[in-house]
């Protein structure tokens, strides 16, 4: 990797943070590529995820609701610019590379399937057997083995320091006496992790980056935010039901103060739009006193700190789980969502019965790669075919095999 001279400096330095990672100081490719002359290497990975195939998938993958219940609800891809935009300003205000910040919330859900987390639930029924289905560890399948667009090598070949961020998205993996965290004590870290760990060591027990810290918390502010505005749009439940919060009974009660009898559409965009700035500033403040409480030297001081260092207050982080808390019955859980997501669920029950029990029926290409494979690979690579679907290609898929297919509506 190309390193700056003396006197010379990499774009942006003049405001990037001591803490930052820096594109000049990668740890680099599993595969060894020239420079980019006019990108840097943390550019290059996000240029390298917004032309994936996966990424384009996500504009016909679900987030919450189907497609069928409007254009105005999230998929996988608004969800996934929108978390780009919040990672990059909280990069920015905190001295981060804004490229790698962005990079990571643009790849972070590449790996989930068709019908949101009802797809990935199925699924990951599907292979109790075989180790399972985690979409972090698909998603790092998907950048460095499934995606084939280089002559060179499978996969993107992302620099280190994304491949660290996206396995990391929710913190390390290993404790430090080398067994799996708390996330992963009874299934184990999934297979696709543990195989690259082998080829390029990830550090595994260690925090990501502050780049990956603002990238999951971008996250976090995304899907609060937008799914109190897709809940209240499809009628799941309506403004004064969310006064049981009081982080959101507060942020209405300074609505209505400030602007008395507004109609509701405007009501519910000012409350979406607080939620996200109190959200972000609350992040900005609490992560400038922790790293002045931590005087990090370097990026890997932030890997190393033992904690995050890139946090919602304890303020926040309770307002944060009081809305999950009312969201979970409320929306991803109300009866109309429901009973899609029981349809679903059969949807990808039945594609993955009938593919490993006759893998003549998957694709020519598709078929091909599954023979000679012993069960559990086959049934990975049936997994993978899957879970690349959007909604309506696995509705396609399953009208293809079978008499009924439900509607989903």
């Amino acid at each position: 990797m190309r390193e700056f001279q003396s006197g010379e400096f990499e774009p942006g330095d003049r405001w990037r943070a001591v803490y930052a990672c820096r594109s000049s100081r990668s740890r680099g490719r599993l595969v060894a590529e020239p420079t980019s002359p006019t990108r840097s290497e943390f550019q290059r990975d996000r240029d390298r995820i917004i032309h994936s195939t996966a990424f384009r998938r996500l504009k016909h993958k679900t987030q919450v609701f189907v497609s069928h219940e409007g254009d105005h609800f999230r998929t996988r891809l608004t969800h996934t610019i929108e978390v780009g935009q919040i990672a990059r300003a909280l990069a920015r205000a905190l001295g981060l590379d804004e490229d790698l910040a962005e990079a990571l919330a643009l790849a972070h859900d590449l790996g989930h399937t068709c019908f949101g987390h009802t797809g990935e639930d199925a699924l990951d029924a599907c292979m109790r057997g075989f180790g399972g289905f985690d979409h972090n560890a698909q998603t790092l399948r998907i950048v460095t083995r499934l995606e084939r667009r280089y002559a060179g090598f499978d996969g993107l070949n992302l620099s280190w320091e994304t491949l660290e961020g996206l396995v990391k998205h929710n913190g390390p993996l290993l404790q430090a006496d080398g067994r799996p965290t708390e996330r992963y004590s009874d299934t184990g870290i999934p297979a696709a992790i543990l195989e690259y760990q082998a080829r390029q060591d990830l550090w595994l027990d260690s925090y990501a980056s502050a780049e990956a810290q603002a990238a999951a918390l971008a996250d976090d502010i995304a899907y609060n935010a937008h799914d109190i505005d897709d809940g209240l749009r499809a009628g799941l439940f309506a403004l004064e039901d969310l006064r049981v919060v009081p982080f959101l009974a507060g942020l209405l009660d300074e609505i209505e103060r400030l602007h008395p009898g507004l109609e509701r559409p405007r009501a519910t965009n000012e409350l979406v739009r607080r939620v996200i700035t109190r959200f972000v500033e609350d992040v900005l403040a609490e992560s400038q006193r922790r790293i002045r409480a931590l005087a990090p030297h370097d990026a890997d001081a932030i890997r190393r700190a033992g904690a995050p260092v890139i946090a919602f207050s304890a303020a926040i982080s309770a307002a944060d789980r009081e809305i999950k808390a009312f969201l979970y019955p409320n929306m991803y859980r109300h009866r109309r969502i429901r009973l899609i997501r029981e349809q679903a669920a059969q949807v990808v029950r039945d594609l993955f019965a009938r593919f490993t029990g006759d893998p003549a029926t998957l694709p020519a290409e598709w078929a091909d790669s599954c023979k000679g494979l012993d069960e559990a690979r086959r049934a990975r690579r049936i997994a993978d075919y899957i879970a690349g679907m959007t909604d309506w290609f696995a509705l396609d898929e399953h009208r293809r095999l079978f008499d009924a297919t439900p509607s989903l509506r």
